[in-house]
């Protein structure tokens, strides 16, 4: 990198106190470049191209890339970010490319954010392997390296700086290496990343920890929280999971025992938790979504001591599904019918409320069901855009009180739903699985996960 410009172009190491290497920072005098430009990656980039001015996203797919480069946002459902993306690649803030190798060898950040995803319930690091590698290439001394992509616990120590070296050439503190792990939902990614929560910082020595809460003390408002190394953040992001998953298998086992206690589980649970040191989540079909269903296989699938805890928590939580078409079995069973001649609707396949995302849906893993079990089944969601497993047909709205149905499954509680007319369906038997209607307003027999009636 050359040292004949005015303000530093590589934060690590650099021979400029902290003011001027914030400015160099701030002016646009440290080039960017943001690897992944997913639905968490392309809000990261434009956060980053507002606060410094001089991105480069990369991404592997040529029509991300030129949409991007174009000014245009293939990311949907993130409010604000089709008028950023629009706003900073006119002024030359953010540019985007498929040629990894060539950014990193002009950028002097890295900051990489692909997927990691969880293949037979292993860790599939290979699109980080890919994008690490390919920063490596054109790695120069002074650089920075952030990860930001969810990853198991020793991955920057045991994985990241090997092939960084490897590829470069270079020495783990030549260059710097930090993990500060995205804290993001989807749906909210722009204002999360430019503060909703506290911003986690661990790197690898002390100047790497230095360069990346100086990084993020111009990208977020929130507080930022320095830790003792990439290892230890990267246990902070997988355990927020793990948290979520064990808590939410503890509620939904809970819900499992309701007809044996024959008290309303739910009821119970809002009630326990006026004790300050009681935080029970909300039982329902299951556990759904990109993140909590796969961190747990990043320790089940790397420690080599047991964790009963985690894998139990995972084995309750995918088996909500199929519990949920066992209680609207029984629904159906006790006003005299029986599912295998049933006509049944799955309203909601999006994991969560609002967010078009299927992933590990637990309203999917329940249509599925439902498919070879009830003779016809039909699928409600107004938000997601993917097309219903194999034997559902997908209905919209405003034309599902034209069919004849026998059973309804709430499967996510879009809002849409609270407007769904119960009165124009002749016979129906409600599951409701998210607590979402008000059983007084629905004229027909509403049964709920964990409301005692169910056998077990």
């Amino acid at each position: 990198m050359s040292s004949q410009r005015s303000e530093p172009t590589g934060l690590y190491g650099a021979d400029a106190d902290e003011p001027a290497r914030r400015r160099a920072f701030a002016g646009g005098a440290v080039p960017v470049a943001v690897y992944g430009l997913g639905k968490m990656g392309l809000p990261l980039a434009a956060v980053y191209a507002e606060a410094s001015g001089a991105v480069t996203g990369v991404d592997i797919d040529p029509d991300v890339a030129e949409a991007v480069d174009a000014g245009e946002c293939p990311v949907e459902g993130e409010p604000g970010l089709p008028e950023a993306v629009e706003r900073l690649t006119a002024d030359g803030s953010l540019s985007a490319t498929t040629d990894a190798v060539g950014a990193a060898a002009a950028a002097s950040v890295h900051v990489v954010i692909v997927p990691t995803l969880v293949a037979d319930d292993e860790p599939d690091l290979s699109a980080l392997e890919a994008a690490v590698r390919s920063v490596g290439e054109g790695l120069d001394a002074g650089d920075t390296v952030i990860i930001e992509s969810t990853v198991p616990p020793r991955t920057c120590r045991d994985r990241v700086a090997p092939w960084l070296e490897a590829e470069s050439g270079l020495e783990l503190g030549e260059f710097g290496l930090a993990f500060c792990p995205e804290r993001t939902m989807s749906g909210r990614a722009l204002e999360d990343i430019r503060g909703a929560h506290p911003k986690v910082v661990g790197g690898a020595d002390d100047e790497s920890a230095r360069v990346a809460e100086l990084i993020y003390g111009e990208i977020t408002d929130a507080e930022i929280y320095t830790v003792s190394d990439p290892a230890t953040a990267e246990c902070v992001k997988v355990f927020e999971g793990l948290y979520r998953d064990v808590n939410i298998a503890l509620a939904n086992e809970l819900a499992t025992l309701a007809g044996e206690f024959g008290v309303d589980v739910p009821e119970a649970i809002e009630v326990a938790n006026t004790q300050p040191f009681c935080d029970i989540h909300d039982p329902g079909p299951g556990v759904g979504g990109h993140c909590i269903p796969y961190y747990p296989y990043f320790v089940i699938s790397e420690a080599e001591s047991a964790t009963p805890l985690l894998e139990t928590a995972r084995h309750v939580n995918e088996y909500m599904p199929e519990y949920t078409v066992d209680r609207a079995t029984e629904a159906l069973a006790d006003e005299g019918r029986d599912l295998s001649e049933a006509t049944a609707a799955v309203f909601g396949l999006a994991y969560r409320p609002g967010v078009d995302e299927t992933r590990a849906s637990p309203g999917v893993d329940v249509a599925e069901l439902l498919a070879d079990r009830a003779e016809t089944v039909y699928a409600v969601d107004p938000v997601t855009t993917d097309s219903p497993p194999a034997g559902v047909e997908r209905v919209s709205l405003d034309d599902i009180d034209a069919r004849e149905l026998d059973l309804a499954v709430v499967a996510t509680a879009h809002d849409e739903f609270e407007s769904i007319p119960w009165d124009a369906f002749d016979d129906v038997v409600v599951l409701d699985g998210r607590r979402q209607l008000d059983g007084q307003a629905v004229p027909h027999p509403v049964a709920r996960l964990g409301d005692g009636s169910g056998k077990n």
